[in-house]
């Protein structure tokens, strides 16, 4: 691996919250947008999503919510001529305090945006040189490198498995082991490239590919807070009101799908998932991999 990147300054301006919101016109549809309505963004990013909501009808509010102060800062610039229709939140969706019967629509794009696997710094992608961080929000303790360097073998293989569905994670957990320290994505990344047999090696993704899916499920609790998530959210929708969650992976996916059926609260509107169309794939590649639920608050007498 080429460590030149290292001596390279990078250009923080160049990594914006170009957000290009994921299956747009099928959320703003599911969530049925209405004038003067009250809707809660609890991963705003850029503010894509947000933005479209806002134009949608007359005098709609938007709570915008992120975990990361990068993406609040991005929707406080994209969204200021909104002014005061806009109230944003630094928090974990996870955390956040649903307010009881107050939201028309709430949604969640569980995507990573962009911005934080282009942006090196981040180290959310190996395709640049940068430290072990993964850290959706930067004030928490745990990075990918406290995870890599310190947990034993065991957990670091039932990780790739649980959350990366990698077959081969006992084989990539021992030469970790052998390996570490690690301080890089690349010196990881190469560390796994090498521990596969070699017709793994340059198939359709790159063997570090689910590790670091998993890496960064882990450092940031996704699936638990997730599950909190879909708990809690449905309490803060008027009767009637609509919860919309796009996900990009089989095990995100799965908890949406049986956590709306499984609640009390909720109607699900979508039997199958919806996804994106072969145009909006074309003009935007990472649309692919999206599916979007959408379920609605029953009345209290459960009708």
């Amino acid at each position: 691996m080429n460590t030149s990147d290292l001596q390279t300054p990078i250009d923080l301006d160049e990594f914006t919250f170009s957000h290009i919101p994921v299956l747009s016109q099928e959320v703003i549809t599911g969530l049925n947008i209405q004038p003067g309505g009250n809707y809660l963004d609890l991963t705003v990013g850029g503010g894509g999503h947000s933005r479209l909501i806002l134009e949608s009808a007359e005098n709609t509010k938007i709570t915008a919510v992120d975990q990361d102060l990068d993406a609040l800062k991005a929707a406080q610039e994209n969204l200021a001529e909104f002014g005061n229709r806009v109230n944003f939140i630094h928090s974990n969706f996870a955390n956040f305090q649903f307010p009881a019967n107050t939201y028309d629509g709430i949604l969640a794009d569980l995507g990573v945006s962009s911005y934080h696997l282009d942006n090196p710094e981040r180290g959310f992608s190996f395709r640049n040189t940068a430290n072990l961080d993964m850290r959706m929000n930067q004030e928490q303790s745990l990075t990918a490198a406290d995870i890599i360097n310190e947990w034993d073998e065991q957990e670091l293989a039932d990780i790739f498995f649980k959350y990366g569905e990698e077959r081969l994670s006992r084989k990539i957990a021992k030469r970790i082991i052998e390996k570490r320290p690690f301080q890089t994505t690349t010196e990881l990344a190469e560390a796994i490239f090498y521990s596969v047999p070699p017709k793994y090696r340059h198939g359709r993704i790159h063997p570090a590919t689910r590790v670091f899916q998993s890496l960064r499920i882990a450092v940031n609790d996704e699936l638990k807070v997730l599950e909190t998530l879909i708990e809690k959210a449905p309490h803060a929708l008027v009767t009637g009101g609509k919860i919309a969650i796009i996900s990009f992976h089989s095990l995100e996916d799965r908890i949406v799908k049986h956590g709306l059926r499984n609640s009390e609260l909720l109607r699900v509107l979508t039997k199958k998932p919806i996804i994106a169309t072969e145009e909006e794939i074309k003009n935007n590649p990472r649309s692919r991999s999206a599916k979007l639920r959408i379920a609605e608050r029953k009345n209290p007498a459960g009708e």
